[in-house]
């Protein structure tokens, strides 16, 4: 019995022991030969270059004023105390100001002050990966974009975009094209004037290229063609003028080409035809471009989307080709000197949920059907076409195109006489301004674009 007794106590006094090892482990850890609690010691943080803030602090104190203290409110940027706006990343266990981004984004945003300026300091952030500015310099502030130093971040700065600076004046510098890690190059409603600058075309890493919204002029240079990764141009907005240059042609990448609202001359460039990738071309509001429709080739733009060629002093007929391109959602051709038929295979396009002929000297009958029109709607339109006449009645008809009377007697009567297919004025919100404001398309085209097509830059 004894011996049983003794057996079922030394588990027991095991555990007992291995408890008070435990214990006064702990103890010996938590507190000090005194018994004071001891506490661990954290790992240091990352430090920042003493240089590398005070360059921060300068270049943000620049653009929103003296009265901001940023030593005393962030004396910690790239950690405990950080700055909106401001991002960092370590490069070898040291941290460095990679983006900076001023504007009245966020209710916290850092935002210019009226006598903003461009500090020095800021070419001194050697890390800079990202630099925006929106809405800073006010036309009560007229500022140019520094022409020197950019050269101090060739290395880093990926995306340069200044948005909304009514008060950024002068030239685009030719510097900017020495910038060799540059990915984003967006100037967009400024005013900024002058040539677009040729040295632009050497930013062989750039993606996407916006200057639209602007006073630009000048031809397009033909050095852009050589921007082989290039997936975005907007110059739209502008006053460039000449010919679209040819070199564009070697932008095998380009999904989009905007050219908007400028004085270009020289017809449709036919290498657009050749550009397999372009998903939206908007020409628009060139009256001086002219020329006429490619008749052939049209098949060969699988990828496009949006084709807006309103405005633009075409002549000519409507190619039968044209109803080849299978992705096409949005067909502008309005306000252009287009005669003949309207080919019946553009109803047939099987992405198309906009079309716009509006404005032209087309004749004939339209022979699409009641359908089509009952499911486009107010995005479609062809008044304003004297010699044109529809076939189709029963159950929907265009508005403001005459039934057609005989076949082989189109109406002599149209809208530009001021009738429409009742007899009576069409009614003035069927009408479609020439451009608006901020698009250079109609109240109603930009309604359909943007229900069909998010474009954008940027």
């Amino acid at each position: 019995m004894g011996r049983a007794r003794g057996g079922r106590l030394l588990p027991v006094l095991a555990a007992l022991f291995l408890a008070l090892l435990l214990v006064s482990g702990c103890a010996a850890e938590g507190e000090d030969e005194e018994g004071s609690p001891v506490v661990a010691a954290e790992e240091p943080e990352a430090p920042m270059e003493d240089k590398q803030k005070a360059a921060l602090y300068a270049a943000i104190g620049s653009f929103v004023g003296k009265a901001w203290n940023g030593s005393g409110l962030f004396p910690d940027p790239c950690g405990q105390t950080p700055i909106q706006g401001v991002s960092c990343d370590l490069f070898n266990g040291v941290w460095y100001p990679t983006v900076v981004s001023i504007g009245p984004v966020l209710d916290n945003s850092l935002q210019c002050a009226p006598d903003a300026r461009f500090s020095p300091q800021l070419f001194d952030l050697r890390r800079l990966k990202s630099l925006t500015f929106y809405a800073c310099f006010p036309a009560s502030n007229p500022t140019t974009i520094p022409p020197a130093s950019w050269d101090k971040l060739s290395g880093t700065l990926e995306t340069l975009e200044f948005r909304s600076n009514p008060g950024l004046a002068g030239a685009i510098p030719a510097s900017l094209g020495r910038l060799a890690s540059l990915q984003s190059l967006v100037l967009v409603d400024n005013n900024l004037t002058g040539a677009v600058p040729p040295e632009l075309g050497g930013l062989a890493k750039l993606r996407r290229l916006v200057l639209s919204g602007n006073g630009l002029s000048g031809s397009v240079p033909a050095t852009l063609g050589g921007l082989k990764g290039l997936l975005k141009m907007d110059l739209s907005n502008n006053r460039l003028d000449g010919r679209v240059p040819p070199e564009l042609a070697g932008l095998e990448s380009l999904t989009l080409l905007d050219l908007r609202n400028n004085s270009l001359t020289g017809g449709l460039p036919e290498f657009v035809l050749g550009m397999p990738a372009l998903q939206d071309l908007l020409l628009s509001s060139n009256p001086l471009l002219g020329g006429t429709l490619m008749q052939r080739g049209w098949e060969k733009m699988a990828s496009l989307a949006t084709l807006d060629l309103s405005n633009v002093g075409l002549a000519g007929t409507i190619p039968e080709s044209m109803a080849a391109m299978p992705r096409l959602r949005f067909l502008a051709l309005d306000h252009n000197r287009l005669s003949g038929a309207v080919p019946a295979k553009l109803a047939a396009l099987p992405s198309i949920g906009a079309m716009y002929l509006n404005g032209n000297n087309l004749t004939g009958a339209l022979e699409f059907s009641a359908r089509f029109y009952q499911r486009m709607g107010s995005r479609f339109a062809s008044w304003d076409n004297p010699g044109l006449c529809t076939a189709e009645t029963a159950g929907g008809a265009p508005t403001g195109v005459a039934v057609c009377k005989d076949a082989q007697e189109p109406p002599r009567v149209g809208v530009r006489d001021g009738m429409d297919a009742g007899g009576g004025k069409p009614e003035a919100s069927s009408s479609f301004p020439a451009s608006s404001s901020s698009f250079g398309l109609s109240g109603h085209k930009v309604a359909g674009l943007w229900c069909l097509v998010m474009v954008m830059v940027l």
